[in-house]
């Protein structure tokens, strides 16, 4: 009978150790350390097959024709279709929508290209009964229940599909390994499998990950660097939008945004995003002011709420939903040293509507304005747009991507536009009044007057 060797692999970053430690010596994660069984002489090596090589030069570089899935919104986000060969890891917590996604996706891609469903979590029927209510069950679709990666690599390379789908990567496993499904070892070895059947097929492959209690891919970090695409699915508590955002893309840009609203028929996709996230007020409102923001290369409007009351304790509180807290906090102080308003005795809060997180400083002049007009007890007028950086010393820096913001925002009927000096076109904006600033004491006068 075979011995077996202790090995230890790091949940973070997948690399391997002959000896447990508090730390793992190549990412520095702590207590990510477990500890696997492996037969001893089973990992001994591959032998090598003389892998052709060839020069840069001779490699064909000729595009080709990406996959529409049929879903514009997923496409936008993918950078316009599914690359042939890629995999793509989407992620999401529980019960958000990610096999509704995936199965709409993979039904309207039945109709025009083969297409395989492979699921681990759900038995056949299971899977038909929600295709029946996604009104999707007389597409030609194949299904599989099976959780042995060589079953379905098998299968895939019989019916040869334009495109797989695994649901989800945790519950599969390989006969090569003898650890338990959704181990470190496994799922690492299942993607790396998944992986080589993409490359050497030319087949799409899109996985389904599961999420940590802090919102991460679960698995081995090292899971995210084998994909070519990472998509994750965000939604606030209770709402009915789902948010599928690009983190990372080796074939489009990434941040890329794509939206859906949750219906009893499945996912309907959200063609004006601005018009679901922009609430309109029938009179204007203190504390209230509109970001044009850009996710990927999509501008979108976004309305940046404050509030500004005395403090009741010693220190004031400084809270941002949205917002990077720490941003917050460093606006307030420009805003001190440079326009001569202190917020030291109030309690700040801000918060972008409609659970949309502010990654750029285009948000910056926005929600100084939000709490300048909380502040003040003086609402901005309804049909005006903000964005800018605001510097340390002061200054508005530009943006990019000026131009399609404020055309964005003109699209949606506002007039009136407080910009960076940079960012204001020289011939203007067709039935818009610009206020370009370069400094903080002009912004403060162009929004307060």
């Amino acid at each position: 009978m075979a011995r077996s060797r202790r090995r230890f692999l790091c949940s973070d970053c997948g690399a391997e150790q002959p000896q447990w430690a508090g730390q793992c010596p190549e990412c520095g994660a702590w207590n990510t350390l477990e500890e696997i069984a492996q037969p001893a002489g089973s990992g001994g090596g591959r032998v090598g097959r003389g892998t052709e090589i060839t020069t840069l030069a001779e490699v064909s570089t000729a595009p080709e024709p990406r996959l529409a899935t049929g879903v514009a919104e997923l496409d936008r986000v993918l950078g316009g279709g599914l690359v042939p060969g890629s995999v793509v890891l989407i992620g999401g917590e529980p019960g958000i929508g990610k096999s509704t996604l995936l199965l709409q996706t993979l039904a309207a891609l039945s109709r025009e290209h083969p297409a395989l469903y492979a699921t681990g979590e759900e038995s056949l029927q299971q899977v038909a009964l929600r295709g029946q209510r996604l009104g999707v069950a007389d597409d030609a679709m194949k299904l599989m229940a099976e959780t042995a990666v060589e079953e379905v690599v098998a299968a895939a390379e019989r019916i040869r599909p334009r495109a797989l789908v695994l649901d989800s990567v945790q519950t599969f496993h390989t006969a090569a390994l003898g650890s338990a499904p959704g181990s470190v070892s496994q799922v690492r070895e299942s993607a790396a499998q998944l992986v080589r059947l993409a490359k050497t097929t030319g087949m799409a492959v899109i996985l389904v990950g599961h999420v940590t209690k802090e919102g991460h891919l679960a698995g081995p970090r090292v899971l995210e660097h084998m994909v070519d695409t990472v998509l994750y699915f965000e939604s606030d508590q209770g709402s009915r939008y789902r948010v599928v955002r690009a983190v990372k893309n080796r074939f489009g840009a990434a941040n890329e945004l794509g939206v859906f609203a949750m219906a009893e028929d499945g996912l309907r996709q959200v063609r004006n995003p601005s018009s679901i996230f922009l609430s309109r007020h029938d009179q204007d409102v203190p504390g209230s002011a509109v970001l044009v923001t850009r996710e990927g290369s999509r501008p979108l409007l976004l309305e940046v709420q404050a509030l500004v009351a005395d403090s009741a304790g010693s220190q004031p509180r400084r809270v941002a939903v949205g917002l990077d807290g720490s941003r917050l906090a460093l606006l307030l102080a420009v805003l001190q040293r440079h326009g001569g308003i202190s917020t030291a005795g109030e309690d700040v809060f801000l918060n972008v509507v409609g659970g949309v997180r502010v990654q750029e400083t285009a948000g910056d002049l926005p929600a100084l304005a939000a709490v300048l007009s909380s502040l003040r007890n003086r609402p901005l007028p309804r049909d005006s747009v903000v964005f800018g950086e605001l510097g340390l010393a002061g200054e508005v820096r530009p943006v990019p991507g000026g131009e399609e913001r404020l055309a964005e925002a003109a699209k949606h009927g506002f007039t009136r536009a407080v910009v960076p000096a940079k960012n204001a076109p020289r011939h203007g904006v067709a039935g818009m009044e610009l206020h370009p600033v370069r400094r903080l004491e002009e912004a403060i006068t162009a929004l307060m007057g």
